[in-house]
């Protein structure tokens, strides 16, 4: 997922790491029940946090519990973090745009919670398929995935 975001305008920055779970100062080998989450800085004068969550949806397949592709586990759940009410706010209105859309396979399973803590992932983690082009994601651009325009997108812009 961090190769698709970075290249998105308006990002500035990604890293990968855990969050929203149990573990302090998590790892790869220990990370409880942390998701394994990307960290974003993003420009609001050249996206809004309602396009990247868009992006988000069309990405990465969220209607799947503790699933992402062949990767299964805790790990592997959708969650979205947010660090504000206004975030929180987007999200939720984004969540069902996405449901009511009927585009997915299924009904959203994403947690939505608080951000918290996060753990920066080992430096082998970070830029991985820059690092090797070829290797495995379970990510990719889905066409047919593309939220419409809605009323509550306009509000969030």
């Amino acid at each position: 997922m961090q190769d698709l975001i970075r290249c998105q305008e308006g990002v500035l920055a990604t890293r990968v790491g855990y969050t929203g779970g149990d573990v302090p100062d998590a790892t790869y080998r220990n990370h409880g029940t942390h998701a394994e989450g990307i960290e974003i800085v993003f420009d609001p004068n050249r996206t809004s946090y309602r396009r990247i969550l868009e992006f988000f949806f069309q990405i990465h397949d969220t209607t799947t519990p503790n699933r992402q592709g062949n990767d299964r586990g805790l790990s592997y759940h959708s969650a979205i973090y947010y660090v504000d009410d206004d975030q929180r706010r987007v999200a939720e209105n984004t969540i069902a745009d996405v449901d009511a859309s009927g585009l997915w396979p299924g009904k959203v399973v994403t947690e939505l919670a608080p951000a918290g803590p996060f753990w920066e992932a080992e430096p082998e983690h970070q830029d991985y398929l820059k690092r090797r082009p070829n290797g495995y994601t379970c990510h990719f651009v889905r066409p047919n995935w593309v939220l419409p325009a809605s009323a509550t997108a306009t509000e969030n812009a």
